[in-house]
């Protein structure tokens, strides 16, 4: 559970756009463990999905990494040849969307899909193949896999196609999992369930998890560490109770305060004042200036990334020492 199964290491990527050159993602860096699964949050546009999509190689242009090392097992990604990154994707490292359609082809059966991602990769035989998508659909919780195999996603409920979606990421036991928000469409139940086969898929397998969402309670419950983003920043990371538990970036517990158990009854819903800026204006200050309590002139420039403790960092030059109270 101690190997590194990836290093994000001062990732930059930019756009380049008729008003000039926007800077994305600016120098994120983070590790990934063996099991181990990474809540990545923060609101929309702070460069979470860019995050992901950076680190499997999936940029079109304009949009370009201009400096940083992705480190999967110990290769720099960005090192990769074209086959090689082909080669790469769905096997060493696979993605899971939001919209599982991004995934399914609808005029093609799930079997067909299924034994196209392993044929992709490894030389089975067809009937190995079938056996393999039918362990991967009964890992990932779906009754009857012969019958679902047979059936057009249209056939399918939308969390059923989503769990197809998951059990074609596992199908070839990548090293790393990133999951774009893979449950935000779905209701409640079916969330829990999902949520549930990841935490166990990743005791099992060893896979590590980059879980990309905007909803807290989700990480909370499935997390083991927490990076929160801003801007194109990790201002804050550290193990889900450090930062849950701690949050000390205004940001991060603003983030928190918004949840309503945080707030007491009857009264109004807290929220972060103004808007998260637009990154083709950004200026050398702290980008969460203009909507921080905390703020002063020291915030002008940007702050650079300070430990509070043990595997706990911020970006902030005034953090909050303090835990959160509870006071719903």
């Amino acid at each position: 559970m101690t190997a590194k199964r990836l290093k994000i290491d001062n990732l930059v990527t930019e756009f380049v756009t008729p008003d000039g050159v926007v800077r994305a993602l600016d120098h994120v860096s983070f590790e990934l463990k063996a099991g181990q699964i990474m809540g990545l949050v923060g609101e929309s546009g702070s460069g979470k999905s860019l995050t992901g999509f950076s680190i499997m190689g999936l940029l079109d242009a304009p949009g370009r990494i201009t400096s940083g090392r992705i480190v999967l097992g110990g290769q720099d990604i960005r090192t990769m040849t074209a086959e090689q990154l082909r080669h790469m994707r769905g096997n060493r490292m696979a993605m899971i969307f939001q919209d599982p359609m991004m995934t399914l082809n609808p005029v093609m059966k799930i079997s067909a899909q299924m034994v196209e991602a392993i044929e992709a990769h490894r030389r089975i035989s067809k009937s190995e193949a079938i056996n393999e998508c039918r362990a991967a659909l009964a890992m990932v919780g779906i009754a009857s896999p012969d019958e679902r195999l047979e059936a057009y996603p249209h056939q399918l409920s939308g969390g059923m196609r989503q769990r197809v979606a998951i059990a074609i990421a596992l199908l070839n036991k990548p090293d790393v999992i990133i999951a774009d928000e893979p449950t935000t469409a779905l209701d409640v139940t079916i969330q829990g369930q999902i949520l549930a086969e990841i935490q166990k898929i990743c005791r099992q397998t060893d896979t590590a998890v980059i879980w990309i969402t905007h909803d807290l309670s989700v990480v909370s419950g499935l997390a083991d560490h927490i990076s929160v983003m801003y801007a194109g920043k990790i201002v804050e990371q550290g193990t889900s109770a450090q930062v849950l538990g701690n949050p000390a970036h205004p940001y991060t517990r603003g983030l928190i305060r918004s949840v309503p158990a945080f707030n007491p009854p009857h009264q109004r819903l807290y929220q972060i004042p103004g808007m998260a800026p637009a990154l083709s204006q950004l200026t050398p200050a702290c980008a969460f200036q203009p909507r921080c309590e905390r703020s002063c002139v020291a915030c002008a420039i940007a702050p650079p990334v300070t430990p509070v403790s043990t595997d706990h960092a911020i970006r902030c030059f005034h953090p909050y020492r303090e835990p959160l109270e509870f006071v719903g």
